[in-house]
């Protein structure tokens, strides 16, 4: 069953009145019911008006999306996308006999990603759009572990111990695919002195099991850039010790759509040899609607054949690569349409924007005596900060994050990940949307609700303060 608060859940399970959803006397007309059930599917239909609106009041409560500084998923898209949106919202995506032409696209985005990442050949690349970053993962997982199976079954080696090496900051999704999947998760730990995956004492985690490491283009946490080439380097070294040729997945879930427009000299994508396969989320800096991701691999040898399906669907024979199988076609044709829209140089704008908003807010924040700054933006548009040491006994990031929500701002605050969980951060995430202008609103924001908090008398409660956002 879906995971709701257990608060929640109670209260609606525990209070007759909440078991129904009044529409009365706001919405219905003569003879329609004056109730519906907000837990079983109602043994009458309503107009669709009346349905229309209850709907409508339901997501009326959630937060102003624009103003949610918490998610990296793309909150805005111009009215033509919506149209396009629209008249796309019945393809499905898998059903490329019966939308050919939805496929060709499909095929022309990730060709066009193998290219801004420097494959060898693009048009020798094999990729597939997915459902967001997470299922790509899934499949780059996948890849990684079928390569490493075939090549220990091809040695006569035992092929039932896999293990794939990874930052502790990494997303859950890799979590899920380990645990999923039956690899273990060997997690290197991030500290003050190593604040992300960098091949610092790399050798101590990989072995012949090893699968392939990840490397992070954007830590969620924090928005750094995990340097992929230092990691490669180290591989290099533990190779020439050991003869371990060990592959990396770059799951380059947002900075792989920034990385190539606002530091197109940084080296991290296929252009660093041992990088079998990258992945990117089309619904964040790729500036789609949510529902979108991509995963390009370096070429066939790097995708085991046996990974793709080839069934009969709909009169066709279609070859398939995803964990999914129905899944809109819409996101793709708009992820195409901003490809055209936008060209290089219009990503180019709009992700330089976004990092000059970061590291204008960022800088700000450091001139605050609160604060000290975890890192500035520069990468990803995103950035942290902590709260000073000794600065104060009275409150904490946590009702900060309150502070704000009251104003309608969603700033998370959140424990670093393992060994470094004494620490607490916020994080800001800016966006396509968040211009200058209501930077400068949220900044006065911040300093007045600082302001407040400095001057009070005594402690703020912490009870049952926790994060209200989750990695």
């Amino acid at each position: 069953m879906p995971i709701q608060p257990a608060e929640h859940a109670a209260y609606e399970r525990d209070h007759a009145a909440a078991r129904d959803v009044s529409v009365n006397p706001l919405f219905v007309r003569e003879g329609e019911a004056t109730s519906v059930p907000r837990f079983k599917i109602p043994a009458e239909p309503l107009l669709p008006e009346t349905a229309y609106q209850i709907v409508h009041d339901d997501a009326m409560l959630d937060g102003n999306a624009r103003l949610n500084l918490a998610t990296f998923v793309g909150t805005w898209m111009d009215d033509h996308a919506g149209r396009l949106y629209l008249e796309a919202a019945d393809k499905n995506m898998v059903d490329k006999d019966e939308y050919p032409a939805t496929a060709a696209v499909e095929t022309r985005c990730w060709t066009m990603l193998a290219d801004l990442w420097h494959a060898p050949d693009p048009l020798s690349a094999i990729g597939t759009s997915t459902i967001g970053s997470s299922e790509a993962c899934m499949l780059g997982g996948l890849a990684l572990k079928r390569r490493w199976q075939h090549a220990r079954k091809e040695a006569g080696k035992p092929a039932d111990r896999p293990n794939l090496v990874m930052s502790s900051a990494v997303q859950v999704c890799w979590e899920k695919f380990c645990n999923y999947f039956d690899v273990e998760a060997r997690y290197v730990p991030i500290t003050d002195d190593h604040r992300c995956l960098d091949g610092h004492d790399l050798e101590r985690y990989v072995d012949e099991n090893t699968i392939g490491v990840v490397v992070i283009m954007g830590v969620t946490y924090t928005g750094v850039y995990e340097p992929v080439t230092e990691v490669a380097a180290a591989l290099d070294r533990i190779q020439a010790d050991t003869g371990l040729d060990i592959p990396i997945h770059v799951d380059g879930a947002s900075g792989a759509m920034v990385a190539p427009f606002v530091q197109p000299d940084l080296a991290w994508d296929f252009r660093v040899d041992r990088v079998a396969s990258i992945n990117t989320s089309g619904h964040k800096y790729g500036l789609v609607y949510p529902g979108v991701g991509w995963i390009v691999w370096r070429d066939t040898a790097a995708l085991p054949e046996d990974l793709v399906f080839r069934v009969s669907y709909l009169g066709g024979d279609m070859p398939t690569l995803a964990i999914n199988f129905s899944r809109p076609g819409a996101q793709v044709l708009l992820q195409y349409y901003l490809f055209l829209r936008l060209g290089w140089e219009g990503y180019r704008a709009v992700q330089q924007t976004c990092s000059d908003v970061a590291q204008y807010l960022s800088a700000e924040i450091a001139k605050m005596d609160a604060f000290d700054l975890w890192n500035d933006g520069s990468d990803i548009p995103v950035f942290a900060w902590r709260l000073k040491e000794g600065h104060t006994e009275n409150w904490n990031l946590y009702h900060l994050s309150d502070r704000l929500r009251i104003k309608g701002w969603l700033v998370p605050a959140y424990p670093m990940p393992a060994d470094l969980t004494s620490i607490t951060v916020q994080r800001i995430v800016v966006r396509n949307g968040l211009s200058h202008a209501l930077a400068a609103h949220l900044l006065e924001d911040i300093k007045t609700e600082v302001a407040y908090l400095d001057g009070l008398t005594s402690p703020m409660p912490t009870t049952d303060q926790h994060p209200t956002f989750h990695h």
